[in-house]
């Protein structure tokens, strides 16, 4: 009688496990990888539409893409205490405004900027990256915005680098945000790019202390390159 009955019961417990495509659960508990999709693609390419400029540029559909669907992932393993999102995409030129900060509630774009690679990242395109300390390389992938300190910077803050191999050296590296004069309008047209950092995300001095007070304590920033690895 057992053998007839058993297959009913397991019929019965698979019939009601939980579906792995429900966007509210992660679909990877290893928060060293974040490459999975927790939500339709159809959903980000809405959210890209629907996406309020507020009169500034748009980040491309693809960093777009990938930044959102990082932070819903890490956002689910409470990572963050911000819903905001700050995607710099180093597929661009250090001449463009490559730094953009979105408010994922409301879906809206509140702060644009320059921002600076790591000196042996490369000249006006950054095209190499690294996680080794001294490397003066900028890392991609995610981080989670720390502290705020004064330094040899000025006002600067932490990051911490979520991605093993990637970038979870940050701290060790002393990798974080902070101003420099070599990052304005003014270095471009002198040099035709931007100056470089030892692997900081540099920002103009002028919009450093707003920029940082609006990111600080738990944000996620979200580094992009288009690569397959």
């Amino acid at each position: 009688m057992i053998y007839r009955v058993l297959p009913l019961l397991l019929f019965v417990l698979f019939s009601f496990k939980t579906n792995p495509s429900d966007p509210k659960i992660p679909m990877t508990s290893n928060i060293e990888v974040i490459t999975s999709e927790i939500l339709p693609n159809t959903k980000f390419e809405t959210f890209y539409k629907n996406l309020n400029a507020n009169n500034f540029m748009h980040p491309s559909q693809e960093s777009f893409t990938k930044a959102l669907q990082g932070y819903y992932q890490l956002e689910e393993k409470g990572v963050f205490q911000k819903e905001l999102l700050t995607i710099i995409d180093f597929s661009l030129s250090s001449t463009e405004k490559r730094l953009w900060v979105i408010d994922v509630k409301n879906n809206a774009i509140i702060f644009q900027s320059l921002v600076a690679h790591g000196r042996n990242s490369g000249n006006e395109f950054a095209t190499n990256f690294s996680n080794i300390p001294e490397s003066h390389k900028s890392s991609l992938g995610f981080y989670a915005t720390g502290e705020t300190y004064y330094g040899k910077h000025g006002y600067s803050m932490r990051l911490d680098g979520l991605e093993k191999g990637i970038n979870n050296n940050a701290r060790k590296r002393a990798i974080v945000v902070h101003g420099a004069s070599y990052v304005s309008e003014t270095f471009i047209n002198q040099n035709g790019r931007l100056g470089r950092s030892f692997g900081c995300p540099s920002l103009p001095q002028g919009d450093t202390k707003e920029l940082i007070d609006i990111i600080k304590d738990k944000s996620c920033l979200y580094i992009y390159y288009p690569s397959k690895n």
